[in-house]
């Protein structure tokens, strides 16, 4: 590569285009090897690309001087506002103390009852039928019912919900920016009407989110009726669409590995170590943006006020200094809850745990009745550029 950016190779990769199943990540990983740092020069604000584990996990600590003013580096001027990623130092400590007891690991033990009770429900919808598009039948309602059971609403709303939010992710990437504008505008009509019921018949703010939202302080103060909704919003779009994203790839990995899948079946008490294992190999948000605050160097390379940093979650999972041979798929490896997956410092995931805990319920009771399957043949298996999931997989078994 021949071009230069301050002393920095130029990469022409696009990372935000469709591609076959795991075409992303060999880009990452080629341009990782090729030179540590990248500037990538498809978007009108070009960035800079942090790629190795120790620089990926380093810049996630520069909160201060690396801001969440660019929340990603493919869109750097994302219309869309989200709460608590948004704010940064004392302001998001302070919204994230109001959010944090909901998905705490003793919040979200409180609701592995009912992660099991419907994950059993889902599977044995499916399970006669003899098949199914895993993404669209279960991977992506599985989360919204519960993302609905946990503000406090009712599961029932899915029906009309899951649609909604459907075509809204599908604007962010693509889609029909008119029909994701009025998925937007339900959504939050949605959410208003939901808050203001709770703000005349309050619940137990301990157990019901959007009654803990009602009451919160922050300073004094209420919170705001829109910065509510933002919150509502923000917590949709950061938990649905990766946990169907998830499960699509780990799916995909466990109909094409008889081994390891035999292992999950014959060894359930492994699944919390193969989710860990699998938030590694396939991490689905590849990159997280920041935006320069002051001018400085970061390990040679000279950065400028305004200037766009990558953080390359999937570049720092797959790196061969910090995790040897990558590629693999190794229960037990060394390290692996030190994955980047949700991110790191004080933005990382709010919901990490909650993800954790869907994955492995799902991983053990779709295996305890549905533990043999496989890929239907003929249909080509693709992912989304920006943010990876899967379109579809077509999964069948022997009823």
């Amino acid at each position: 590569m021949t071009e230069l950016m301050r002393g920095c190779p130029v990469s022409h990769t696009e990372y935000g285009d469709d591609s076959a199943l795991y075409e992303h990540y060999a880009l990452l990983d080629a341009e990782r090897e090729s030179a540590r740092f990248h500037y990538n020069a498809t978007r009108p604000r070009g960035f800079w690309m942090v790629q190795r584990y120790e620089d990926v996990l380093e810049g996630f600590q520069k909160h201060a001087e690396w801001t969440t003013r660019a929340r990603s580096a493919l869109n750097p001027e994302a219309g869309i506002a989200l709460l608590p990623q948004d704010l940064n130092g004392q302001e998001h400590a302070k919204l994230r103390r109001v959010l944090n007891p909901f998905f705490s690991p003793a919040a979200v033990k409180r609701m592995e009852a009912l992660a099991h009770e419907r994950c059993v429900e889902l599977v044995e919808e499916v399970k006669p039928k003899g098949g199914c598009d895993f993404v669209a039948e279960f991977a992506i309602r599985y989360p919204t019912d519960l993302f609905l059971a946990l503000l406090g609403l009712p599961m029932s709303d899915g029906e009309f919900f899951l649609p909604w939010s459907e075509t809204l992710f599908a604007g962010f990437f693509g889609g029909d920016p008119e029909a994701a504008a009025a998925a937007k505008r339900e959504i939050l009509e949605y959410f208003d009407a939901a808050v203001n019921e709770r703000r005349a018949a309050p619940r137990d703010p301990k157990l019901d989110m959007v009654s803990r939202l009602v009451e919160a302080r922050i300073d004094g103060e209420p919170l705001a009726q829109d910065d509510i909704l933002t919150i509502c919003m923000t917590l949709m779009l950061a938990g649905l669409d990766t946990t169907r994203s998830a499960l699509g790839f780990i799916f995909t990995h466990l109909a094409r590995h008889e081994q390891d899948r035999q292992r999950i079946i014959d060894e359930p008490e492994v699944v919390p170590a193969a989710v860990e294992e699998f938030l590694r190999l396939y991490p689905l948000v590849f990159q997280a943006g920041r935006e320069v605050q002051d001018p400085g160097e970061f390990h040679g390379l000279e950065l400028e006020k305004g200037d766009v940093v990558w953080l390359g979650i999937a570049s720092a999972n797959r790196d061969p200094r910090k995790y040897p041979e990558p590629d693999k798929f190794v229960i037990g490896r060394k390290g692996v809850n030190q994955n980047l997956a949700f991110g790191a410092g004080p933005h990382r995931c709010l919901g990490m745990h909650l993800a954790r805990l869907e994955l492995a319920v799902v991983l053990r009771e779709w295996h305890a009745r549905i533990p043999d399957y496989r890929i239907a043949p003929g249909v080509p298996l693709t992912e989304r550029g920006g943010q990876l999931t899967m379109p579809n997989l077509p999964l069948e078994w022997t009823v």
